[in-house]
């Protein structure tokens, strides 16, 4: 917690460094911790084999993670879980030379388990007003289909507003994650939000109503709830602004994790079913053969014709024309006959060409 500590993380595990007033504080957890030597010490009086020739040499090797669930990588403000391969050459007489590769590990977390998929309800009222003057109250009810959800997917929110005071209010919900450090007993915490969306005003003596109010989930980490000196949670707060008073907030745990739910009571939890939706149109079929259009001479009537369009007024001389109105001849071009087709293809061919069509995912 001194001033100028900078997080960082152990091999294989997690530490925790809190900047700060006061004294310092740190916490290391290692879940994996497998040495191997690539290039083994050779017997007494053979210390030539150990000599290699110019050019790329490479050794294989391999290991077995843990059976016990690993916890996610995360870089977080005042602490990190970090998965890494380092690799050191030793040589007599000479520094040791090493390199480091991070690995990115994810402990995956189903939504669609029985504990994510109930449905989780809240509501309070909030008196607004100041000592004995009050105005009236502002009640907050709010409801999610399901606790659990993946990055990428949208929220439904019902909610239901009443403003029975005198001020004008606005409703609002808001994606909030935080981080939670332990180390030598004491606890760090960092909130920060991640996603909001904003509704109407609501004036006094008036009602608003959420039918699925949608919020969309960011890109954010999965939710860390096994690790004991790093947590991150989630929640859904709808809450209401209220001018000169504290807003009225009601929160709800959510559970960020990575394998979406398929479950027939989210209406947003399935991408290929929204996509199959907008490809429906797919689904009419065309005719094979297309109707050709109607003759003219079937439409209109040579009578009919000639009873519309008046015969061509003779020529005149350029100064004349420019001196009358020009829209006084475009009356004679509004029944003009189309210009001449056939019903018969000029260009016909032995073989239709049908050429598939496919898409890809």
């Amino acid at each position: 917690e001194s001033p100028g500590a900078v997080p960082g993380a152990g091999t294989w595990g997690v530490a925790v460094r809190a900047p700060g007033p006061g004294p310092r504080r740190e916490a290391e957890v290692r879940y994996l911790d497998i040495r191997q030597s690539l290039l083994r010490d050779p017997p007494e009086g053979e210390a030539e084999n150990l000599i290699l020739l110019d050019g790329r040499h490479e050794f294989p090797f391999s290991f077995q993670l843990p059976q016990e669930p690993l916890v996610t990588s995360f870089t977080g403000k005042y602490g990190s879980i970090q998965y890494y391969v380092k690799a050191v050459l030793e040589r007599p007489a000479m520094p040791d030379q090493s390199v480091q590769t991070e690995l990115q590990v994810i402990s995956h977390i189903d939504v669609s388990s029985p504990a994510l998929l109930t449905p989780v309800l809240r509501s309070q009222e909030k008196m607004v007003g100041c000592w004995f003057f009050t105005s009236g109250p502002v009640s907050l009810s709010a409801k999610i289909e399901r606790k659990g959800y993946c990055n990428g997917e949208a929220i439904p929110i019902y909610a239901e507003i009443e403003n029975c005071s005198s001020r004008l209010i606005v409703p609002k919900a808001a994606i909030f994650q935080t981080q939670t450090y332990l180390a030598s007993g004491k606890t760090k915490t960092f909130r920060q939000m991640v996603a909001n969306v904003r509704g109407n005003h609501i004036a006094s003596g008036s009602t608003d109503t959420w039918n699925g109010k949608t919020l969309k989930i960011p890109p954010v980490s999965p939710s860390i709830l096994d690790c004991c000196i790093i947590r991150v949670e989630y929640s859904l707060a709808v809450y209401i602004h209220i001018p000169g008073a504290k807003k009225l907030m009601i929160e709800m745990p959510l559970v960020i994790g990575t394998i979406p739910c398929i479950g027939f009571s989210s209406r947003n939890s399935s991408i290929t079913s929204q996509f199959s939706m907008d490809v429906s149109w797919l689904a009419l079929t065309m005719p094979e053969h297309p109707e050709a259009p109607p003759n003219y001479a079937d439409v209109v009537s040579e009578e009919e014709f000639s009873r519309h369009v008046p015969a061509y007024p003779p020529p005149i001389d350029c100064e004349e024309q420019l001196c009358c109105p020009v829209f006084a001849y475009i009356q004679e071009f509004r029944f003009q006959p189309p210009p001449l087709y056939s019903e018969i293809d000029p260009h016909p061919t032995d073989v239709e060409e049908v050429q598939p069509v496919s898409f890809m995912l």
